[in-house]
């Protein structure tokens, strides 16, 4: 099998197994972690960073009140860290929100500075609460950890009186980076949605081009991301809103048009057989109109499917729908509706939320780790000395955040991170006169956090080191002395986090990734019956349809995450990231059971015959198995699979993906 043959997973492991064989060579999980992401450099980010941090220490220095002016620029800095979203909306979220959390937490810990053994307890408590927040959401997330550091900075620095003046002045920072961020909205507008979708339509043009060939697989994990990203943008607002915003409407049918292509795309590539390069340009001419908004018809010159090719035949009608859909100027906003099931009533998220941070498992298990690290810092320096303790949590607050990444190779970049930015903060604070030489200074920093945050964690660090140094000597006046003490703080909060947060809190694999992947294979059984269930009117066949394709996007989000776990793990150390490498194919084989089942749906909607029932009640029973096996065995028994029926059926090649998954799980991990 050639390399491009091999599973991203699988290629992972091979790499890991011949970096072993040199002794002095970089674990491989390291190395994944120190190699910087080839994602391009946000100027927009850059020059908003630069701004939003230099602003407000000149309108300090101004006024002669550099601290006001550090604190500002403090908030702004969490502002800016935080603006991660796209779409206007939800950046006003991803700012705003935690503003709120960040503002309640230094105002604690301001109440609960110079107060011993009762700021321990309080910084503890505020830990399990924002533990148990962070399992809610994104923006949950950030709000979590924005609470917890701003209160331990309250806790450990000293800060203007009266108790208010750091909330305030710490929100104004904030607030003024999503004024600097939401001055392009008059311009942009609707931009980021229609750009999202217009990605949407490229990216599956680029399935198609790779539709029979290697590429294949990449390429439908991209559309995947590509399908999330625009239905998370346009659907971001109630279902309500969609009747009185035209645009939206218009941007919600354009992606939905898009589904009938995806599902058809499958059907082409197990046929074996590029399709002819008109089709995926014409899919780009599609994706060039929704981006600039055209609604002036498009002639698409296509050439007829051949006779008797279903696969062809779904293709062509389905990209005729489509090109019907995009260049429609007002379709009708009271028959669209959005392929993954309308939001729920507000009040149902809210118990929902409720919900899952107050009863949820993992919710109390990150929160009590969490807490525990955290009263564990507070305890070691209340202790001992250690000068400016605060900076001990704020490592353990910032390395322990599972859903940014594994907490093990978290400890190990922030430790190289922050040795580097180290170096930096040295140069600036040895070299450069406080007072208006800092404004520039902290411009050039500024700029290279959204630059170095998008090229991974250690980069990102790195960055943020010697921005968070300046501003604590604008406040404490400590210059080039805090260099040694916060290197040791951070390996100090490193190594809390590693004991008491990783390795005291040993998760079984079929706890964190085991029983996701074992429950996406009960999913993909469940599809494949919805997929071949009978149906007895027209409505129920509309109904049916769009069931199975909400199942289907389920299934891909589910995978979308799983795979991200996988992520995490593969940058462990043996024998986590071992594991993950050797059952990564595992995630790609149930893929391709889900194209397989999708594919032969097609199929069978274009003439082909339709399954037998016992068939397909067959397949169903070995994917049960299949999951039972992933979650009860942590070396799977060699199964016993069923032999496929005698001849050919449109299911067939669904009876070699399935055979192919259920001989991965015979392979120990």
């Amino acid at each position: 099998m050639s390399t491009e043959q091999i599973p991203a997973g699988e290629q992972a492991g091979k790499r890991a197994g011949r970096a072993r064989h040199h002794p002095l060579a970089p674990p491989e999980w390291l190395l994944r972690g120190l190699r910087p992401s080839s994602a391009p450099v946000p100027w927009a980010a850059v020059a908003r960073a630069a701004i939003a941090l230099a602003a407000p220490l000149a309108v300090g220095f101004a006024v002669e009140e550099p601290e006001y002016g550090a604190l500002v620029s403090m908030g702004a800095l969490a502002g800016v860290i935080g603006d991660t979203a796209d779409a206007y909306r939800m950046r006003i979220l991803n700012i705003a929100v935690p503003q709120l959390f960040g503002a309640a937490g230094v105002a604690l810990g301001t109440l609960v500075y110079g107060q011993g053994w009762l700021a321990v307890g309080a910084l503890t408590l505020v830990a399990l609460v924002s533990g148990m927040i962070s399992s809610i959401g994104t923006v949950a997330s950030v709000s979590g950890l924005l609470l917890l550091l701003n209160a331990v900075v309250g806790a450990g620095l000293a800060m203007p009186e009266p108790w208010w003046t750091a909330p305030l002045l710490l929100t104004a920072g904030g607030l003024f980076v999503l004024l600097l961020t939401l001055l392009g909205w008059p311009l942009r507008g609707r931009l980021p949605e229609r750009t999202a979708v217009a990605a949407t339509y490229r990216s599956l043009a680029d399935l198609l081009d790779a539709a029979g060939g290697p590429a294949y697989e990449e390429q439908r994990h991209a559309v995947t991301q590509a399908l999330n990203q625009a239905y998370d943008l346009v659907l971001g607002r109630r279902a309500r809103v969609h009747g009185r915003n035209p645009p939206l409407v218009r941007m919600l049918a354009q992606l939905n048009a898009v589904i009938p292509l995806v599902e058809a795309a499958p059907a082409v590539h197990l046929r074996g057989r590029p399709l002819p390069p008109e089709i995926p340009a014409a899919v780009r001419q599609l994706a060039d109109a929704v981006e600039a908004g055209r609604t002036e018809p498009l002639v698409l010159d296509l050439p007829a499917p051949p006779e008797g090719v279903q696969s062809a035949r779904a293709i062509d009608a389905a990209l005729r729908h489509a090109a019907g859909i995009v260049h429609e100027q007002d379709p009708d906003r009271y028959n669209v509706d959005d392929r993954l099931g309308r939001p729920a009533a507000l009040r149902i998220r809210v118990r929902r939320t409720a919900r899952t941070a107050l009863l949820s498992g993992a919710s109390w298990r990150y929160g009590l780790r969490l807490a525990l690290c955290i009263g564990l810092a507070q305890v070691l320096v209340s202790v001992i000395e250690v000068e400016r303790s605060y900076w001990v949590a704020l490592t353990v607050t910032f390395v322990l955040k599972p859903d940014f990444g594994s907490v093990f190779s978290r400890a190990v970049l922030r430790a190289l991170g922050t040795a580097g930015g180290l170096v930096i903060a040295a140069a600036v604070l040895a070299e450069v006169p406080r007072g208006w030489w800092d404004v520039p200074v902290m411009a050039a920093l500024a700029a290279l956090i959204p630059a170095f945050s998008v090229k991974g964690y250690a980069f990102q660090t790195a960055a943020i080191t010697p921005v968070i140094l300046l501003l604590s000597d604008l406040l404490n006046h400590s210059g080039f002395d805090l260099i040694r003490p916060r290197l040791l703080d951070s390996l100090i909060g490193c190594a809390i986090v590693l004991i008491a947060g990783y390795l005291l809190w040993p998760e079984s694999w079929h706890t964190r990734i085991g029983d996701r992947l074992a429950d996406a294979v009960d999913d993909a059984a469940a599809y494949v019956e919805r997929a071949f269930a009978p149906v007895d009117s027209d409505a129920a066949l509309r109904a049916a349809r769009t069931a199975r394709v909400q199942a289907r996007r389920r299934i891909y989000r589910d995978l979308s995450d799983v795979r991200s776990e996988f992520q995490r793990a593969l940058t462990e150390p043996p024998p986590t990231g071992e594991r993950a490498a050797a059952w990564w194919p595992l995630v790609v084989a149930v893929e391709r059971i889900v194209d397989a089942t999708t594919a032969a749906r097609v199929r069978v909607n274009h003439g082909a015959q339709p399954p037998a029932a016992a068939e397909v009640a067959d397949i169903t029973a070995q994917l049960h198995t299949l999951a039972d096996s992933v979650r009860h065995h942590p070396t799977p028994p060699t199964p016993h699979p069923t032999p496929p029926p005698p001849g050919s059926t449109v299911l067939t090649p669904l009876h070699q993906e399935l055979n192919a998954a259920r001989s991965i799980t015979t392979q120990p991990p």
